[in-house]
């Protein structure tokens, strides 16, 4: 299909693409969420603002205390990155399975993000990874906590006038001792089920631990139960098998042509137990 007709308009920094945004407009990043919506009609914006060459939106950058991401970084970048490699190893394993080599190398995690698609990767990770996402206005900038940036089905924090400029992933020993795992749909590569795990043990026990589901409900949520059930435990297979029985709690799971709500569930139950079997 061909999209509504659109001004286009391209912004040379992030300011001037705030300054930009109106009610009628759209932005544009890497584009493989947004085009798609624009060509089945499911998106009509009057304008679209282009960010794609904002240069400062695309570094990764080794701080004191976190890695900042810019939100313009595209899944290759992040899936080269030894910096990301060495202290949030999950973040190179998603970005290593993301779409194709054609994705990787033009979508950006804020583009990502900002969509929240119930069946994409970074939602689990960041969600794992106890990410901020750095946020600017036209009043200047705010930071939103990671768990409080999904609200539900394509649904964020962000509100009307805002762009994602960074995230920021904490250097913490859970984060170091990370894995992503997911059962992908064949063809999309998105996350029919995918689970991120950050865990940090003093002794044999679970001295931290977080766990990110995608794929599985209207949103990315954190498995708090099976959290619960490790902390202070030791972490051995016995526990894994009876930490997972209530995986979904507290969420609706989905049920489409890809699986229905009780293969899903039993897939999440899988896959939380793989990644926690890979930190073992």
């Amino acid at each position: 299909m061909i999209p509504s007709s659109f001004e286009y308009k391209r912004a040379n920094s992030v300011s001037e693409a705030v300054e930009m945004i109106d009610a009628d407009a759209q932005i544009l990043s890497g584009g493989h969420s947004l085009i798609p919506a624009l060509k089945l009609r499911l998106n009509n914006p009057g304008t679209l603002i282009d960010i794609s060459k904002i240069d400062a939106l695309k570094e990764i950058s080794d701080n004191e205390k976190s890695i900042t991401i810019g939100a313009g970084a595209t899944h290759a970048s992040i899936a080269s990155s030894s910096v990301l490699e060495k202290h949030a190893p999950m973040m190179v394993q998603a970005a290593r399975e993301i779409g194709d080599i054609q994705v990787r190398n033009v979508g950006t995690i804020g583009g990502s993000i900002a969509h929240a698609d119930p069946a994409a990767d970074w939602p689990a990770v960041l969600l794992a990874s106890n990410a901020t996402v750095v946020i600017q206005n036209k009043d200047g900038n705010r930071e939103v906590d990671i768990d409080q940036f999904f609200k539900g089905f394509y649904e964020t924090a962000l509100n009307e006038g805002e762009i994602i400029t960074a995230i920021r992933i904490p250097k913490t020993a859970a984060n170091k001792n990370s894995v992503y795992v997911k059962f992908k749909q064949p063809a999309s590569r998105f996350a029919i089920v995918g689970c991120a795990v950050a865990l940090d043990k003093d002794g044999g026990n679970v001295a931290d631990v977080r766990i990110g589901l995608t794929g599985v409900s209207e949103s990315a949520y954190r498995a708090s139960s099976v959290e619960k059930a490790l902390s202070g435990n030791t972490l051995d297979d016995g526990l894994i098998e009876s930490a997972v029985a209530d995986v979904t709690e507290g969420n609706a799971v989905m049920s489409d042509h890809y699986a229905s709500e009780k293969y899903r569930k039993h897939l999440a139950g899988v896959y939380v137990k793989r990644a926690l079997r890979k930190l073992l």
